[in-house]
């Protein structure tokens, strides 16, 4: 059995640590599963206490800021509450975003009928997602997004809600991977071993946080680097679907 990701540490000192968490790890325990390995666990061992003030989800991977002390926790709960945090995701979604710019202003709620997931409904609560392309490619894009509030799965199903669902995401789009069969004209699969994705978990990554520190007062930014399955997922579709129109950030 391969052995788990652990996270990377991308800053820490007195009051906070911030790390870059990696795709298929659990924020926190699982409510059924208490063995399956998760950040806060494994940032209690390696400093004591820690406070989660945010989550991500465990298929996402990306930049995370707990607190190590409770009035670090109230503070940066607060920032959170008045929205001051900046939050910046990519995503890889299904098919050509043609405005460059753009806002999803789509209320969302808990989903009566299925457990754990969102729907889009006017009885929802306020949920705003700022878009900027990155990236177009022949059949899918890269997206910047910011969500300016802090809904579960905002991301993940505002973009279903415009028709452009991640590439990859079971829940709230199609696919259980993505395969270079599908991308690469005459690709000769192996006839002993079935093929593997070059990514099967959802296409979204947590770019960036941005906070006040608790005790500093001063503004800082993590950045977290695209894991190796993200990594590769872009390289193949810059190498074998070219894209179709030329944006503005297509050098990223």
């Amino acid at each position: 059995m391969a052995k788990a990701a652990v996270p990377v540490i991308l800053h820490e000192d007195e009051a906070i640590v911030a790390i870059a968490k990696p795709p298929s790890l659990h924020t926190l325990p699982d409510r059924f599963r208490h063995d399956l390995p998760n950040v806060r666990d494994w940032l209690r061992r390696r400093y004591g206490e820690i406070f989660v003030v945010h989550r991500l989800d465990h298929d996402t991977s990306g930049a995370m800021v707990f607190a190590r002390t409770a009035e670090a926790h109230r503070d940066l709960s607060l920032q959170f509450e008045h929205r001051t945090v900046e939050k910046i995701y990519h995503a890889v979604v299904v098919g050509v975003v043609e405005t460059d710019e753009f806002d999803v202003d789509i209320p969302l709620m808990a989903d009566p009928a299925k457990p754990g997931k969102v729907i889009p409904s006017a009885r929802g609560k306020e949920s705003l997602t700022r878009v900027r392309v990155l990236e177009r490619f022949n059949g899918s894009t890269l997206l910047e997004c910011q969500p300016v509030t802090g809904r579960q799965h905002q991301v993940r199903v505002h973009m279903a809600a415009i028709g452009h669902p991640l590439l990859v995401d079971p829940l709230y789009g199609v696919g259980d991977g993505v395969y270079m069969s599908a991308l690469k004209h005459r690709y000769k699969k192996s006839k002993d071993e079935p093929e593997r994705p070059i990514i099967e978990r959802a296409t979204l990554h947590a770019s960036s946080i941005a906070i006040v520190h608790p005790a500093s007062g001063e503004r800082v930014r993590f950045v977290a680097e695209y894991p190796k399955d993200f990594r590769a997922l872009l390289q193949v579709l810059r190498k074998y679907a070219s894209p179709v129109v030329a944006g503005r950030f297509s050098n990223l």
